[in-house]
């Protein structure tokens, strides 16, 4: 094999398309969609290069249409989780020794895979398993995963080029080795585009992952493995297994190799996972990584001297692109008085013009919450907020679960800053508005850092830079992404690194270098050319 210092594709943002009437993406996927909508499919298990089938299935149907089923897919025993466990470290040794640039192969043909050849399937699936209109599917599970492979490549090369100074006595040197054992991968039902790049991110710096599937994201992550497969992950590299979580990670947790986690999801979550991490620490060959993005209470606050209509876009979209359900989508909103009519006004005007229904029809611009569970969840906060007196809903209000779980997009006005929807993450399209006099703005600040326990995202709206500097200085630790006179979701890879701290997560910025250095352990290594032979030095004369 030849040598040579490799440089990769210089990554740069895939453009998104526009699936406008007429468009040949439009025609491409809508005849997908419609396709994978009558064939059903059965997704097994996929251990070692291996489809595996289990006894116990579930089934998968779209949350616009729940009755009509997709297909099944498989759960896994323990003993399935026990073998995906041993045939990982056995990959290992193969995978871990590989040339980086070979690595970096593999998921650059994995994104022009998505780019190519799977995206109208990718987005169709994502329409299908998520509910997500044709735009939340296109930037998702196709521009993004695209993005993340694209500059998780060009960011393993910039870590491996980070080298420390050498004299010419000695050269100095630093290894960027995987970590000693193997990942185990969660991911969440909202993004495809962090289900590939959780697995994925870890692999591509040498390890080898256990990747669990939210049960209600799997028909989509099948499409995601199909890529990997076409792309030439080794057999063993990412392993996918569904079913009891508890149980898949109870076995995980309890392997002497488990050297980290990546994961997306809710807080509760998280911290019983860090808890059972801890309760194991005298059993692990290391200390193992915690990397976590989980939950947010994310706000809009706007300033008197703010563009109403600027910020009721920014409510309409921040609150209600892909039902609320992003990690990252507004559903507190501190409004100056001096504003708040014709904020209202033009968000009421928005929210009336929205259509709602399947994604199969591209005039929809919301489509249903992903189950049951969401559904119930989210009537009983805007039932609670109907009976009650000291609150008003000025839109929506009204859902349906006949067909599918479609939640109307809600906007509630509180005069109570700390009333229940304005301090619990609900994930759905439910808007709280608290109006705020104008002379109290440092304290609505201090109002909004104090709220919640989460840090994931906030958008400030001013025209007046005294204001915007007040509110970057006083809401300082309150959002990891932190947005001026913007929404606060729509964060891009390689421009907007994600993550946020506090009860938001390790806040280790997924689409950024910052992330990749947690799938790595470096071995410095010291070669000096003339070693010395006497143990003299010359201060001892």
């Amino acid at each position: 094999m030849g040598n040579g210092f490799f440089e990769v594709p210089i990554a740069v943002n895939e453009p998104i398309k526009s699936y406008e009437p007429g468009s040949p993406e439009r025609k491409e996927v809508l005849d997908t969609y419609k396709k994978m909508y009558d064939t059903k499919v059965d997704v097994p298990l996929f251990i070692n290069g291996k489809e595996v089938k289990t006894k116990e299935t579930a089934t998968m149907s779209p949350p616009h249409d729940h009755k009509h089923v997709l297909g099944t897919y498989h759960k896994a025993t323990k003993e399935n989780v026990e073998e995906a466990i041993a045939t990982a470290l056995e990959a290992r040794k193969k995978w871990a020794a590989m040339p980086w640039e070979q690595r970096a192969g593999i998921f650059l043909r994995a994104a022009e895979l998505i780019a190519g050849p799977y995206r109208a399937k990718i987005n169709a699936a994502t329409m299908l398993a998520q509910s997500k209109n044709i735009y939340q599917a296109e930037i998702d599970s196709a521009c993004e995963l695209i993005d993340f492979l694209r500059f998780n490549v060009q960011y393993m090369t910039e870590i491996y080029a980070e080298q420390p100074e050498s004299t010419s006595a000695a050269w100095n040197r630093i290894e960027y080795r995987p970590l000693e054992g193997f990942v185990y991968a969660i991911t969440p039902f909202n993004f495809t585009a962090i289900a590939g790049n959780l697995p994925a991110s870890a692999a591509l710096m040498g390890n080898v992952v256990l990747w669990k599937p939210s049960d209600s994201q799997v028909y989509s992550a099948k499409v995601v493995l199909d890529v990997f497969r076409e792309a030439g992950v080794p057999a063993g590299v990412i392993n996918m297994v569904m079913g009891d979580p508890v149980m898949i990670t109870d076995t995980i947790l309890a392997s002497p190799d488990f050297s980290g986690i990546h994961f997306t999801g809710s807080t509760h979550v998280f911290k019983d996972i860090w808890q059972k991490v801890g309760t194991n620490i005298h059993n692990y060959k290391t200390y193992p990584r915690i990397v976590g993005e989980t939950g947010g209470k994310d706000f809009i606050v706007a300033h008197k001297s703010s563009n109403p209509k600027q910020v009721a876009t920014a409510m309409s979209r921040g609150a209600f692109e892909f039902q609320g359900q992003k990690c990252s989508a507004a559903s507190r909103c501190y409004i100056s008085e001096s504003i708040w009519k014709d904020v209202k006004n033009d968000l009421v005007a928005d929210l009336s013009s929205f259509k709602m229904g399947s994604p199969e029809d591209m005039s929809n611009f919301i489509t249903a919450v992903i189950h049951e569970g969401a559904f119930d969840k989210l009537a009983k906060y805007i039932d609670a907020a109907k009976n009650d007196k000291n609150v008003e809903i000025i839109a929506g209000g009204n859902y349906d679960k006949s067909k599918g779980y479609f939640i109307e997009p809600t906007v509630i006005v509180t005069k109570d800053p700390k009333y229940t929807t304005m301090c619990t993450e609900l994930f759905g399209p439910v808007l709280t508005v608290y109006v705020f006099d104008d002379k109290k703005w440092e304290e609505t600040l201090h109002l909004v850092d104090e709220t919640s326990e989460y840090a994931l995202t906030g958008a400030v709206f001013s025209e007046d830079r005294y204001a915007l500097e007040e509110a970057v200085k006083i809401l300082e630790n309150a959002a990891g992404n932190f947005y001026l006179n913007d929404k606060p979701t729509g964060a891009v890879v390689g421009q907007q690194p994600f993550g946020g701290a506090r009860a938001s997560g390790t806040n280790d910025k997924a689409g950024s270098k910052l992330n990749l250095y947690r799938w790595i352990s470096p071995r410095m290594v010291k070669e000096t050319f003339v070693s010395p032979t006497d143990y003299r030095y010359p201060f001892l004369g």
